[in-house]
C-alpha cells in the first residue's frame, strides 16, 4: 500500500462509508436533537483538525449549530478545562489514540457533556470515552500523510449534517461524493505534468475561504509533510489584513475557489494580485474566470460548495504527491513523522 494508492482508493472508502454509517449517523444525530446542545465542543489535531474547521462552518451554516475548537492544552498543560456540561464534546481522531484529545472527551464525559468520537478505531482510547461513536471504517491507512481518513473523517461530518437536518436534497447530493472524487482522480496525469514547473517552491500562500477555509489549511498541512514547503494557508479576507504585502512577482499562490458564496471574494483578491504583482498561481475551480488566472489551472467538476472540499482535498493531495517526487523526495518517509504523533 502506496500513498497514491490510498488517494486512488477514496472513492471505494468514501462509498463503503455511506453505505456502513448511514444508520449510526441517523441514530447520532437523533440524540443530538434530544439533547439539544447549546454549542458543539470539538477537540482534533492535525488533518484532523482541519476535518474539524469543515465542521465548523457546515454545521454552523447548514444546522444552525455554535461550534467552538478545543484547545486541549487547556485540559493537559493547565488543568483548566471550561465548563462543558451542556456541550456535545466531540473528538476527532484517525488513530483515537492521542492522549490530549482523549482528555477533552474524557472531561467532558466527567462534566456529563454527551461525547461523540469520529475514529477509524472504534476500539480506541477515544472511542472508549464516547457516548456515540461514528466509525470512518477506512482500513488501515499506512502511509504518513492522511489522505483517505481526512476525506472519510469530512464525509463523516457531513453525514451527521445532512442526517441532522433530514433534508432529503442534501442527501442526494451526498451520495454523489464518491462519483466526484472519481473524477477528480482523472486530473492525475496533468498534476504529474505540472508538478516540475512548481519543483522549485520552497514557500507559498494557500487561500480559500469559508468552507474550503478547512481545504487550505489542510493542503499547506499536506506540502508541509511530504514536499517541505513552507505553506501558509489563509482566508481570502484575512490575507489582506497584512500577509498579503509578501506576495512578489512570481510568489507561489494556490488557490482553492470553487462556485458558491466565497467565490467573488477570493475571485477578486486573486485579481488583485494578479494586476498588481503577478504571482505564480495554482487554482482548483470548477469556474472559467478563476482558472483562467493560474499558470496552474485544476478544474474541478461542479459541486455544491458546501461538498466542494472533499472533492478539492484529493487534488491537493496528488499536486503533493507529484510535487515531492518532482524534487527528489520520498512521499512515503517525510522526514522526522510517524502515523500516529501522540501529543499531551
Amino acid at each position: 500500500m502506496s500513498l497514491a494508492s490510498e488517494i486512488r482508493e477514496q472513492p471505494a472508502v468514501l462509498e463503503r462509508l455511506l453505505r456502513q454509517q448511514a444508520g449510526p449517523a441517523r441514530a447520532i444525530a437523533a440524540a443530538w436533537r434530544r439533547q439539544a446542545p447549546p454549542f458543539v465542543f470539538i477537540a482534533a489535531r492535525g488533518s484532523s483538525d482541519n476535518a474539524a474547521l469543515y465542521a465548523k462552518y457546515l454545521w454552523g451554516a447548514r444546522n444552525g449549530t455554535v461550534v467552538a475548537l478545543a484547545p486541549p492544552s487547556l485540559f493537559t498543560l493547565y488543568g483548566a478545562p471550561p465548563r462543558l456540561s451542556r456541550a456535545l464534546v466531540v473528538g476527532i481522531s484517525q488513530s483515537g489514540r492521542s492522549p490530549d484529545i482523549v482528555s477533552v472527551l474524557a472531561e467532558g464525559r466527567r462534566q456529563g457533556a454527551l461525547t461523540l468520537a469520529i475514529t477509524n478505531d472504534p476500539a480506541s482510547p477515544l472511542a472508549a470515552q464516547a457516548d456515540l461513536v461514528l466509525d470512518t471504517g477506512t482500513g488501515p491507512e499506512l502511509s504518513i500523510a492522511a489522505t483517505k481518513t481526512y476525506t472519510a473523517q469530512l464525509l463523516a461530518i457531513a453525514m451527521l449534517s445532512t442526517a441532522l437536518a433530514e433534508d432529503a436534497g442534501q442527501a442526494a447530493e451526498l451520495e454523489r461524493a464518491p462519483a466526484l472524487i472519481e473524477q477528480t482522480l482523472l486530473l492525475d496525469g496533468a498534476i504529474a505534468s505540472a508538478a516540475p514547473a512548481h519543483r522549485d517552491m520552497t514557500q507559498c500562500a494557500v487561500l480559500g475561504r469559508g468552507y474550503n477555509f478547512a481545504t487550505a489549511y489542510e493542503w499547506a498541512l499536506k506540502l508541509k509533510e511530504i514536499a517541505y514547503v513552507v505553506a501558509e494557508p489563509y482566508s481570502s479576507a484575512d490575507f489582506r489584513h497584512g500577509p498579503m504585502a509578501i506576495v512578489d512577482r512570481d510568489f507561489p499562490v494556490l488557490a482553492v475557489a470553487p462556485g458558491g458564496a466565497a467565490f467573488e471574494d477570493v475571485m477578486a483578491l486573486l485579481e488583485r494580485l494578479g494586476r498588481e504583482r503577478r504571482l505564480r498561481l495554482v487554482t482548483l475551480s470548477d469556474q472559467d474566470r478563476a482558472l483562467g488566472l493560474a499558470q496552474t489551472p485544476l478544474r474541478l467538476p461542479a459541486c455544491p460548495e458546501w461538498l466542494s472540499p472533499l472533492v478539492a482535498a484529493v487534488p491537493a493531495q496528488l499536486f503533493c504527491y507529484h510535487l515531492a517526487r518532482a524534487k527528489g523526495i520520498d512521499p512515503e518517509a517525510p522526514r522526522g513523522l510517524t502515523k500516529v504523533t501522540e501529543t499531551w
